[in-house]
């Protein structure tokens, strides 16, 4: 897989590389919630600037975004900021068409068939607060240029229950396939060591998208905010030929272009 990866803020590259070029672009931007990114980022801006900034680096993905492409940008929220991913989005539906909207679901609890006694999957991050739950999800807003991209929707199919419904529905040509929906259940990786980039992608949900837009179709794919490096880790995996990735923080850089090499 050829890379071009790039340790500078996100803009700086982004005008520079030739327009319509990727096929997907799969990213999560910093959301100005005072996270220890490193040296090379202030994420406590003020909330003029962060929208600034913001408005920025997302016009510049949808001109390097191929009008059949598919950029996944996956935002959540905090007690803090709540609105942040709805104005993101908004943002985003600016100058591109929100085509969906997953649910990525961190930590789910659920109570079997034939049982009351519940129990719970997955991982989160609580908060000790008398005025708000624990939050268990994020977004994932699938935006395209038009909003009529075609998706390989049974990518990501999952078998069905009744088995009936297999022969039942035209649209399953038989297969035992059907459409996972806009929830998906995907477990985040801990954090394990100190100088680890703090809000790592867990690799199936970078995944999904890929496979969501059409592995064979997606010959290149762009993060502008690469972190640790797991978009470029699945591209390699998924057999993508190019992955343009650019970070600000030298030592994520580093760990990302490393973690990229050794796919």
């Amino acid at each position: 897989m050829k890379t071009t990866l790039t340790c500078d803020d996100c803009r700086k590259p982004l005008r520079e590389i030739e327009t319509a070029t990727a096929d997907v672009i799969v990213t999560s931007p910093p959301y100005n919630i005072g996270k220890q990114y490193g040296a090379s980022y202030n994420d406590s801006a003020s909330r003029e600037a962060f929208k600034a900034f913001c408005a920025d680096w997302i016009l510049l993905c949808r001109m390097a975004l191929k009008e059949d492409g598919s950029f996944f940008l996956n935002v959540g929220s905090t007690p803090a900021n709540p609105l942040l991913p709805y104005e993101l989005a908004s943002m985003c539906a600016d100058v591109l068409t929100l085509q969906n909207v997953f649910h990525w679901i961190k930590a789910i609890t659920v109570t079997p068939r034939n049982s009351v006694t519940p129990f719970s999957v997955g991982h989160f991050k609580p908060i000790n607060s008398p005025r708000f739950v624990t939050d268990c999800h994020e977004f994932v807003f699938h935006f395209t240029v038009r909003g009529d991209v075609k998706i390989d929707r049974l990518a990501l199919g999952v078998p069905y229950t009744d088995k009936s419904n297999v022969k039942r529905w035209q649209h399953t040509g038989g297969k035992d396939l059907r459409c996972r929906g806009n929830t998906w259940f995907v477990p985040y990786p801990t954090r394990r060591k100190a100088s680890a980039h703090p809000a790592p992608f867990p690799e199936r949900l970078v995944e999904n998208c890929i496979r969501l837009h059409g592995v064979g179709k997606t010959k290149t794919v762009l993060d502008p905010f690469m972190g640790s490096g797991t978009s470029g880790v699945v591209a390699k995996r998924l057999g993508v030929e190019h992955f343009i990735g650019f970070e600000i923080e030298p030592s994520y850089f580093v760990q990302a272009k490393h973690a990229i090499e050794k796919a």
